[in-house]
C-alpha cells in the first residue's frame, strides 16, 4: 500500500479546516511489511487543542506506532505502507521516544542540548542559563554538563530526552513512557514537571503507570491486543465500564496489583516455598563478594563490602537512577573490571587489571565474563544489546544451541518459551519488529532458557502491560523454587517489598544496606524449623543406634557367660 498524503500546503488547509485538531488521523489502515494482520483498519482518532489523551493497550498493541503517526514521524520520516483519509500533524510538536537512546544526535549533554538551541538561533550567552533551567525541571544533576551521554544510566538518559524536548516549547507534546526508567522520586519529578508546563500545551501519552496521571488526563482511549479501539472516555469512565477487559487483556488499571494478589495465581506465587531440594542446612553461596569494587576507566562505580548470592535467592536491587545498580550487575557478569574478593561456586574471577596492553586485557576479558557466563545468565537493561539472531524463535534457540541440546529438546523449548513470554506467533518475526515491551520479553526469554544457577535481570519488568509482568514474575519465582538465585535490578516496590525474599539498596556507587523482606523472613523460619527438625531426628536416630549398639554388647556378655 502506498501513503495516501497531500503535500504540506494541502495540510496546512486543513488545519485551517479544523482548526481545534490538535493532531489526528481518519481512517488510518497501516501494517508492517511482511505481515499478515493489520496494525490499525480504519481507525479514527482526533485530539483536541490542549487536550491531555492517554493511550492505554496491552504490550505490541501499537500504541508507540500510533503516537508516531500522529506526530507525522510515520510516513515522513519512517516509511511504513499506510493510507488513510486524512492526516493532521501538528506544526509545532516534540517526542519523547519510548528508548532515550534512540533520540540523541550529540555524544554529550551540553552539546546535545546545545544542538537544539542553535536550531532556534538562541543566543550562545543565553544557552547556558537555558540548559540549567530545563535540568533542574526534570530533576537531572550532574556534577558538570560535558559528560558523556552514554555513561548516563538510562533513568538519567530518559530525563535528558525530555529536558531536550522542552527547550524546543512545543505545542504538541508525544510522550512514550517518559518514566517507565525511573525511580518513584524521578517518576513524581517528570510528571509534575509535565503538569506544570502543560496547561495550553496538547499532551498525547503511552504509559503503563496509569495511577500517576489518572487524574491529569482529559480522556483515555483503550485499545485491544490486535489495535482496535475499545472505547474512550473519561479515566473513571472507561476503567468503571471496561474492567473486565482491562482484566482480560492484562492492561494496566488502577489496583491491579491488589488483585493479583488475592488472585490463585498471586496466592500460589507468594507462597513461601524453600528452593528444591530443600535446603535443610545454610546453603553454600553460589557466588560470594567481599571488599569488592566494579570500575569503569579505573574509576569505582560500585562499592560491595560483604555480599553473597545463595540458591533460592530473589534479591531485589534497588535505588535513584545513577545509583550504580546496572553497573553492580555488569560487575557480576565480569562486564566490567573489577577488585577485591569475587568468589564464584568458590572459584575467583580470573582477573585483567594488571593487564596493561589492551589486546592481551581484551582477550583477559573475554576469558573473565566466559567464566561469569559459565554459572550466569545475564539480562541487559536495554533489550538489543543482547540480539544475536534474525528471527525471535531462533534467538531463543540460539540460547539452547550453545548449551549444545538436541534440534527436538530445542524446539520443544522454544515453543514453550513463546508461550509463556507472549510470543506465540511472532516466531518468524525479526526481533527489532517488536514493540519495546516484546523486546523485553524476548531477551528474558533467552537468558531464562539457560537454567544458569544465577539469572541476573536489570529492569525487566519494564515496558510491560500487567499480565506480561506478572508472566516474567512466575517465570522467575518457578526458577527460585528450583533452585536459580534471581537478582533483578527494579523500580517497582510491590516486586521489592513483597515478591522479593532480599533487598539490597544502592545509593551513589556503594551498597548500603541488604535486608531480608518479610517473605524473606517467612521463609528463614520455614528453613530454621526443618533445620531443627532435621537435627532432633538425627538425635532419635543416633539415641535409637546407641541403644541397639547397647543392647548387642548386652547380649554378647551374656553369651560369654
Amino acid at each position: 500500500m502506498v501513503p495516501r498524503l497531500t503535500s504540506g500546503a494541502a495540510v496546512s488547509d486543513r488545519h485551517n479546516q479544523a482548526a481545534d485538531i490538535a493532531a489526528g488521523v481518519t481512517e488510518l489502515r497501516l501494517k508492517f511489511p511482511g505481515e499478515d494482520r493489520f496494525v490499525f483498519k480504519d481507525l479514527t482518532i482526533h485530539v483536541r487543542q490542549g487536550e491531555k489523551v492517554l493511550l492505554l493497550g496491552p504490550s505490541g498493541s501499537g500504541k508507540s506506532t500510533l503516537l508516531q503517526v500522529l506526530s507525522g514521524i510515520i510516513p515522513s520520516l519512517v516509511e511504513v505502507p499506510m493510507r488513510c483519509k486524512d492526516q493532521y500533524p501538528p506544526a509545532s510538536w516534540g517526542f519523547v521516544f519510548q528508548d532515550p537512546d534512540t533520540q540523541f544526535c550529540m555524544p554529550y549533554v551540553d552539546e546535545e542540548l546545545a544542538f537544539v538551541l542553535e536550531n532556534l538561533a538562541v543566543p550562545r550567552s543565553e544557552m547556558r542559563g537555558r540548559m540549567d533551567e530545563v535540568l533542574r525541571a526534570v530533576g537531572l544533576q550532574l556534577p558538570e554538563l560535558h559528560v558523556q551521554i552514554d555513561s548516563l544510566s538510562q533513568g538519567m538518559k530518559q530525563r535528558l530526552a525530555l529536558a531536550s524536548v522542552l527547550l524546543s516549547n512545543p505545542q504538541v507534546l508525544f510522550l512514550d513512557e517518559p518514566s517507565a526508567l525511573l525511580d518513584p522520586e524521578g517518576r513524581e519529578q517528570i510528571w509534575d514537571t509535565v503538569k506544570k508546563i502543560s496547561p495550553d500545551r496538547t499532551l498525547i501519552i503511552v504509559e503503563h503507570r496509569i495511577e500517576e496521571i489518572a487524574d491529569f488526563v482529559d480522556r483515555v482511549i483503550l485499545f485491544g491486543p490486535e489495535g482496535q479501539m475499545l472505547g474512550e472516555g473519561a479515566p473513571q469512565e472507561v476503567f468503571s465500564m471496561y474492567q473486565s477487559e482491562l482484566k482480560e487483556f492484562g492492561i494496566w488499571y488502577p489496583g491491579v496489583w491488589e488483585h493479583f494478589f488475592t488472585s490463585p495465581e498471586g496466592e500460589a506465587l507468594l507462597e513461601p516455598v524453600l528452593p528444591k531440594p530443600p535446603l535443610t542446612v545454610q546453603a553454600e553461596a553460589l557466588l560470594e563478594l567481599s571488599q569488592f569494587r566494579g570500575l569503569r576507566h579505573g574509576k569505582s562505580v560500585i562499592d560491595v563490602e560483604h555480599a553473597s548470592i545463595a540458591p533460592g535467592d530473589f534479591i531485589a536491587i534497588t535505588g535513584p537512577n545513577g545509583a550504580g545498580k546496572s553497573s553492580l550487575l555488569l560487575s557480576l557478569m565480569g562486564l566490567l573490571s573489577s577488585e577485591g574478593s569475587y568468589l564464584l561456586q568458590g572459584q575467583p574471577l580470573d582477573r585483567d587489571e594488571h593487564v596493561r596492553k589492551w589486546r592481551v586485557r581484551w582477550k583477559k576479558r573475554q576469558k573473565q565474563v566466559k567464566q561469569a557466563a559459565s554459572q550466569i545468565s545475564f539480562v541487559f537493561q536495554n533489550p538489543e544489546f543482547q540480539f544475536v539472531a534474525e528471527q525471535v524463535g531462533e534467538e531463543i534457540a540460539f540460547s539452547l544451541r550453545q548449551e549444545g541440546l538436541s534440534e527436538e529438546v530445542v524446539l520443544e523449548q522454544v515453543n514453550k518459551s513463546l508461550r509463556t513470554f507472549g510470543l506465540k506467533g511472532l516466531d518468524h518475526r525479526h526481533p527489532y519488529q517488536l514493540s519495546l515491551g516484546q523486546k523485553r520479553r524476548l531477551s528474558v526469554a533467552g537468558a531464562a532458557v539457560l537454567d544458569k544457577p544465577i539469572l541476573l535481570l536489570d529492569e525487566p519488568t519494564f515496558g510491560q502491560d500487567a499480565v506480561n509482568t506478572f508472566a516474567i514474575l512466575q517465570v522467575c519465582e518457578e526458577l527460585r523454587r528450583l533452585g536459580t538465585a534471581i537478582v533483578m535490578v527494579t523500580h517497582e516496590e510491590k516486586i521489592a517489598d513483597i515478591i522479593a525474599t532480599q533487598r539490597w539498596e544502592v545509593r551513589e556507587g556503594k551498597m548500603i544496606s541488604q535486608q531480608l523482606t518479610e517473605r524473606g523472613e517467612e521463609m528463614k523460619q520455614l528453613r530454621d524449623s526443618l533445620v531443627q527438625e532435621t537435627r532432633g531426628e538425627g538425635k532419635q536416630t543416633q539415641g535409637e543406634g546407641q541403644q541397639t549398639q547397647q543392647e548387642g554388647k548386652q547380649t554378647q556378655e551374656e553369651g560369654k557367660r
